[in-house]
């Protein structure tokens, strides 16, 4: 897992084409929440011709990334989510290792900084508690596509690049940075790129999709090998690392720069 904590690559998987305009703002947002789209996803490997293009509706996205502080307050609250009690089941050995107890932060995860070596079905329950959910792969994606000006970045050079940039660091030691430090994107959202990947609710999704559906048993291994010629996009580097990532996770897997926020949707937030 290491070597992927590298690489993991906070850019598009997939294009997306967002609505023209900011989104328009019929609902009060939730608290600390930003309306994101509508808008068009377009997956590496659409499951047919017809899934080339699927429409995303609107809905509502943390604008900042659950931090050790707010994890903290929800493993209080619901202590069969603490280290020391958590089932193996449910989240691996690694889940909340950084922190000093399972009562404590410690140095190695600053308040503000983002909860990493949390599981998927620890992310999804903390969502729970909050009457939200994880977002789906296709609204993640749709909300990382946003420049700080336009909902679509990636004609942006310098956006482009900066994501480029971060696929080149190596592995980070220690606290990571505190959320919320960068200028948020189009949509209001902040850190969608450079802090930490993120769980999505199916990310599993690209994997089924492309495959199982539609594949025999001989083509469910094209992720591993040179298959650019069945993608939409062959050019799309970052595409290909987000799959790969995202089909190597299993729900109880926690790693050091792996964290999440929170979605829910427009009507059920009304």
């Amino acid at each position: 897992m290491r070597f992927w904590s590298r690489l993991m690559p906070a850019a598009a998987v997939c294009v997306l084409t967002a609505a023209a305009g900011a989104a328009p703002r019929t609902a009060v947002a939730p608290p600390g929440m930003s309306r994101v789209g509508p808008g068009i996803y377009r997956p590496l490997y659409p499951a047919s011709a017809a899934e080339k293009e699927v429409p995303v509706k609107a809905f509502w996205l943390d604008e900042r990334l659950v931090t050790n502080r707010d994890y903290l307050t929800f493993v209080g609250k619901s202590p069969a989510w603490r280290r020391d009690q958590v089932k193996r089941l449910l989240a691996d050995e690694g889940y909340l290792a950084h922190w000093e107890s399972a009562k404590a932060l410690g140095s190695e995860a600053r308040p503000s900084s983002p909860v990493t070596r949390v599981s998927w079905f620890a992310a999804k329950a903390y969502c729970a508690e909050r009457g939200a959910r994880l977002p789906t792969e296709r609204e993640w994606e749709l909300a990382a596509l946003a420049g700080e000006t336009v909902a679509d970045g990636s004609g942006d050079p310098r956006w482009v690049g900066r994501i480029l940039a971060f696929y080149g660091e190596p592995a980070r030691r220690g606290a990571l940075g505190d959320v919320g430090r960068a200028k948020p994107n189009f949509w209001g959202i902040y850190d969608m790129h450079g802090l930490v990947w993120e769980w999505i609710s199916d990310f599993g999704a690209s994997l089924v999709a492309s495959d199982s559906r539609e594949k025999g048993d001989a083509e469910r291994n094209r992720f591993c090998g040179a298959s650019g010629a069945d993608a939409q996009n062959p050019s799309d580097y970052a595409a290909f690392m987000r799959v790969a990532y995202r089909s190597s996770l299993e729900a109880p897997y926690t790693t050091a720069r792996l964290g999440f926020r929170c979605a829910r949707d427009v009507e059920a937030a009304r």
